[in-house]
């Protein structure tokens, strides 16, 4: 059976989701969980990939932890949590995808947090451990954004990039013109409309979502 189909996978995804989580207290005491039950990962592959990354996190102090997810991910629109924002920027398209996600959740028996927006990459992971084939649909509607967080985790060697791997590996190799259409997307960023969110906030906003201080840096472009 080939590992993106494999029985594991929503493992690997409870997983993914806690090491991509705001590093606060609770999730760092969530990682002696995650170190026991990784033998249950049965590709190698992506067990040493959410070892490294949990080990990383469990040799740092909470502050220090704390410090490097917002400098990662809070201080770049490049590295952005919430999925969607890759493809569609602050448009209207993008408040009618974060409304499709919605309805896919609900679809599936679940309701998201209040507080999240559904494209915010650790809700969509634990949703897909809850609903596999509803989730793994919602991470291929997000494809776009997931590739191209992965690649610019990698291009600064970042540490949470094997985390990305392993999810980016568990999903269908793309196409060509998927491939090309992300490129593009690359080279251009996404569109820069300032209107139709409502009642969604843009990713800068959206920091509550786990208690860090919103971007106000302009490292979009590192």
């Amino acid at each position: 059976m080939s590992p993106r189909r494999s029985a594991d996978t929503p493992l690997l995804h409870r997983v993914a989701a806690v090491l991509l989580r705001y590093p606060d207290p609770e999730t760092l005491g969530c990682l002696d969980d995650v170190v026991a039950v990784l033998p249950a990962v049965t590709d190698a592959r992506d067990r040493a990939r959410l070892a490294a990354v949990t080990e990383h996190l469990r040799g740092l102090t909470a502050a220090e932890a704390a410090e490097r997810y917002v400098a990662t991910f809070d201080h770049s629109r490049r590295r952005c949590l919430h999925l969607t924002y890759y493809r569609h920027g602050d448009t209207r398209a993008r408040g009618m995808a974060l409304l499709a996600l919605k309805h896919l959740y609900r679809r599936a028996g679940q309701e998201p947090p209040d507080g999240e927006l559904p494209d915010f990459l650790p809700l969509m992971l634990e949703f897909a451990a809850l609903a596999p084939e509803p989730g793994r649909r919602a991470l291929m509607q997000c494809r776009a954004g997931l590739e191209l967080l992965r690649r610019a985790l990698a291009e600064r060697s970042d540490p949470y990039t094997p985390v990305l791997e392993a999810v980016c590996g568990r999903l269908p190799r793309p196409g060509h013109r998927e491939r090309d259409a992300w490129q593009r997307l690359a080279a251009d960023g996404p569109p820069r409309e300032q209107v139709g969110l409502d009642p969604f906030a843009p990713p800068a906003s959206m920091a509550s979502a786990h208690m860090a201080p919103a971007a106000t840096s302009t490292e979009e472009d590192r």
